[in-house]
């Protein structure tokens, strides 16, 4: 078992009022299993993934990673955000080696970490340019190797890919797909998108809007390895989609009615 979800809720005050984000989620997560969180704006789809990360308290329950409670930052996770964390004056080489660096790890260790993920990504000849010097694609590419190359167990991912295009999108899929294989690692995919969800994910869990809960859950059959660019043709997929649409409706209507 990766995570243990156990009541966890999350309250906050805003404006002298107390505001519920998240109603109590209990949830599983197994070691190796490729889980999306899908709902409306606002519904505590990243609080829970930053509670995940230790970079929240939860206000009720609690996060139980590898047999260990999360009371702090957890080490065992890598965390990649819709807005890359590149440093602009660093090369992807040393954007790639920058948490190595701070972990104190020895430099031809570090070196061998740095190639080992470069070639990962496919970008081996691009080592010394600068983010600037770099395509969108690439510099999530470097994101993703940097995250990757402290080796973390499990990676939490907040729409990594909501900025892009929608080619260069299905790009990033298959190679998250491609490298989700290869490693075996514990995937946490926050998204909006009900086609990416059932395209990368094996579960999508469905988030009510606020306070979040969890209102669905639903695996997702379709057969791996998985090529995302022709699965969205197969009738499957189609019935999956609208089988989760049809969870997220009431509330997305709501909102609309909201505005």
């Amino acid at each position: 078992m990766a995570i243990l979800v156990e009541g966890v809720a999350k309250r906050y005050i805003s404006r002298g009022r107390e505001v519920e984000a998240l109603a109590p989620v209990t949830m599983t997560i197994e070691d190796g299993a490729f889980v999306a969180f899908l709902g409306p704006s606002g519904c505590g789809k990243s609080t829970l993934l930053n509670i995940i990360a230790g970079l929240l308290p939860a206000s009720a329950g609690r996060v139980v990673h590898d047999g260990a409670v999360v009371s702090g930052p957890n080490r065992r996770v890598g965390y990649m955000t819709q807005v890359d964390s590149l440093l602009p004056w660093r090369t992807a080489e040393a954007n790639v080696g920058l948490g190595l660096e701070l972990q104190g790890v020895p430099k031809d260790r570090a070196a061998a970490r740095i190639d080992e993920m470069l070639r990962l990504v496919k970008l081996e000849g691009f080592r010394r340019h600068f983010p600037a010097e770099l395509s969108g694609g690439m510099r999530k590419r470097v994101a993703l190797a940097q995250v990757l190359a402290y080796d973390p167990g499990t990676l939490l991912m907040d729409e990594p890919f909501g900025a892009l295009d929608a080619q260069l999108k299905l790009v990033m899929q298959h190679e998250l797909l491609r490298i989700w294989e290869n490693t075996g690692k514990t995937v946490i995919f926050v998204t909006h998108d009900i086609a990416e969800a059932v395209a990368l994910a094996d579960r999508v869990v469905v988030f009510s809007a606020r306070p979040g809960r969890v209102s669905a859950v639903h695996e997702i059959d379709l057969p791996r390895p998985r090529d995302v660019f022709r699965v969205r043709f197969q009738p499957r997929f189609q019935e999956l989609c609208e089988t989760l649409w049809a969870a997220l409706e009431p509330d997305m209507l709501r909102q609309e009615d909201a505005a």
